[in-house]
């Protein structure tokens, strides 16, 4: 079966009672449609991960692959990760927003390889019982999905990790950490206000050498360079179109800074 068959698993019309049906309604039309739009792309495809089981049935973890047939092989390879927590789908939105964006605007991400993944909680969707995968290992996973994860990033070895979560906190800030350290594939600083403005941010970083226990960098020493990590944690407050409009705009001129450096280094 090519990328372009795929058909939408189960996840895709799974229910969650404890969200509004009008959202979830959505989310179905949505990803359907996004299905649909990228049967006459030549640069996204859908390419789902799995399968694994889940109550006798096979499921996938759904993922979108940017693919810029004419980019060198050390292109810059990012992944983008959402809905790690079922009970709150503005992040996989946002993500599923972001895929549309590239099947429109394909030059947008050109000389990269992007890897994105708007909804990471599907059992927890499927069951409706979230599993809040954010603090979880994925060196050791407990969930087939992380599993899944964990296998793709062995195999693809990106440069970097990009994770759209629901901030906890009660203000109108977003919250932007990073751990790791970025390569030298990167050339240029990683994240900067000019990509955030004019929205006001709490900037958080740790130590590149600290050992990690959750996300991608808990794989550590299987990853065949160390890669960054960067979480954009958006207002609880805000509304889903908050949300996507908002990380469509912060991811839009992160990979516009980065594709305009690779392009840049690659002519030096």
């Amino acid at each position: 079966m090519s990328q372009n068959d795929f058909k939408p698993s189960p996840v895709a019309s799974a229910l969650a009672p404890s969200s509004p049906l009008a959202q979830l309604n959505a989310f179905n039309d949505r990803l359907k449609g996004l299905y649909h739009k990228l049967r006459q792309s030549a640069s996204v495809f859908a390419s789902p991960l799995g399968p694994f089981y889940h109550d006798d049935r096979l499921h996938h973890v759904p993922r979108f692959v940017y693919v810029d047939l004419d980019a060198p092989e050390e292109f810059l390879r990012l992944a983008f990760y959402g809905g790690l927590d079922s009970r709150d789908l503005r992040s996989t939105f946002a993500l599923l927003h972001l895929v549309e964006e590239l099947a429109d605007t394909p030059k947008l991400a050109s000389g990269l390889n992007l890897s994105v993944f708007p909804l990471a909680d599907v059992s927890g969707l499927l069951r409706h019982k979230p599993q809040d995968l954010a603090g979880d290992s994925w060196r050791k996973p407990r969930h087939p999905e992380l599993d899944l994860l964990s296998r793709d990033i062995r195999g693809r070895s990106y440069h970097g990790f990009i994770r759209i979560e629901t901030s906890p906190a009660e203000d109108n800030l977003l919250t932007i950490r990073l751990r790791g350290q970025p390569t030298e594939a990167i050339g240029v600083d990683l994240i900067s206000s000019e990509i955030t403005d004019p929205w006001p941010v709490r900037w958080e970083a740790e130590p590149p050498n600290k050992v990690i226990h959750d996300g991608p960098l808990s794989l550590g020493d299987d990853l065949p360079h160390h890669p960054f990590e960067l979480t954009i944690s958006l207002p609880k407050t805000w509304s889903a179109a908050q949300h996507a409009e908002v990380t469509a705009s912060i991811l839009r001129r992160f990979i516009l800074r980065h594709r305009t450096f690779q392009a840049y280094g690659r002519h030096l």
